[in-house]
């Protein structure tokens, strides 16, 4: 058995800067280059990982302030040290830089708790699914055509996805003829599209009428998602088929509670790697309480565990940038099968070891 107690002795983070394989871009920005930051964290004999994605500053952040912050702190009192972290980062703002960092360091203190106690994550939470279910994404709108039907139709054809996901809104008048050559690349995979808030309310409805012709059934993030009112519009009107999917940058319960409040959503969506997974789980009680679907956004190797002790989740994003990351730098980061993804239950907490020697050259 593990110590009654196993203070925090140290917290130490690195930023990595990992170039991508090609342009990319979505409806709202564009990008060359992804930064993890990775946080770690000692108790009890055991080392806690998290990261998020993220800027180069969080590393000082969680070395710093947050560190002091949780330095004899109890590991194994999760939620008392993030509410100490939370109420340390006040006056600087607690949602985005502040919020991630925050979520990283939540990662590990879940981590290292699980390995204390000797068991994967998963069980330690409680679990609700052997397995989670994943959605390609990608689709990127600094693809060609052949390249976009390539990546989505391998996810069906070699990951057994059910649905794939694109990005729309660079270039709006173009969509409907990309939307409609991914739809006769996936066969009888479901279509996603997502606009990362490039739309106007007017500019959604008329596309929402075109992209229904080619059998899209999932809308995410058409106008921004701080427009709640837009949103709530949106899902008033859209096409039966058409989900509306929001809730990536839900950083705390007040954002989710709001867009659950307002009815602005059909699916709603929640980052581990912003909200922390003590975020993700509280969010998705609240998702529940509302009978609203819940959908786990990105990372998908950080979430996996915490998803699987969710009930009422749809699915997870098997993003194309987190998951190179995640393969390259990460032992045991998971393999898709049948369009699902497992916990290795014989691996403690998380079940992940960080590459550090392949990841130096990359630090920041």
């Amino acid at each position: 058995m593990p110590d009654a107690e196993s203070p925090i002795r140290s917290v130490r983070a690195t930023a990595y800067r990992i170039p991508t394989d090609r342009p990319e871009a979505d409806g709202t920005y564009a990008w060359d280059a992804t930064t993890l930051v990775v946080a770690e964290l000692s108790a009890g004999g055991e080392t806690g990982l998290g990261y998020t994605y993220a800027d180069a500053t969080n590393a000082a952040l969680i070395a710093g302030p947050l560190a002091e912050v949780l330095e004899g702190m109890d590991a194994f009192d999760v939620r008392a040290c993030v509410r100490a972290m939370r109420v340390r980062v006040r006056n600087l703002g607690r949602a985005g830089l502040a919020a991630t960092a925050i979520a990283a360091l939540d990662a590990a203190l879940w981590d290292v708790k699980a390995k204390l106690l000797g068991l994967p994550l998963a069980r330690l939470l409680g679990q609700a699914r052997a397995a989670v279910p994943i959605y390609g994404s990608g689709g990127f709108t600094t693809y060609d055509d052949a390249t976009l039907r390539t990546q989505l139709a391998g996810w069906v054809e070699e990951d057994g996805c059910r649905w794939v996901k694109m990005k729309i809104g660079t270039y709006p008048g173009r969509d409907p003829a990309r939307a409609a050559a991914a739809r006769a690349a996936i066969g009888p995979a479901e279509l996603f599209v997502d606009a990362n808030g490039a739309l106007s309310v007017r500019q959604t409805l008329a596309m929402a009428e075109r992209l229904s012709d080619v059998g899209v059934t999932w809308f995410e993030e058409p106008v921004s998602s701080d427009d709640r009112a837009g949103l709530r519009r949106l899902r008033d009107r859209m096409p039966a088929a058409i989900d509306l999917a929001a809730g990536e940058y839900v950083y705390d319960l007040d954002d989710a509670r709001h867009l659950l409040e307002d009815g602005a959503v059909d699916v709603l969506q929640c980052d581990a790697s912003r909200a922390g997974i003590t975020g993700f789980l509280d969010v998705a009680a609240l998702a529940e309480a509302f009978h609203v679907d819940l959908s786990g956004h990105c990372a998908p190797a950080l979430h996996l565990h915490a998803a699987c002790a969710v009930p009422e989740l749809r699915h997870l994003e098997w993003f194309y940038d987190h998951v190179r990351i995640e393969r390259m730098l990460f032992e045991g980061a998971p393999v898709p099968r049948a369009g699902r993804i497992a916990p290795d239950l014989s691996r403690p907490g998380l079940g992940l070891g960080f590459k550090r020697k392949d990841a130096e050259a990359y630090a920041c």
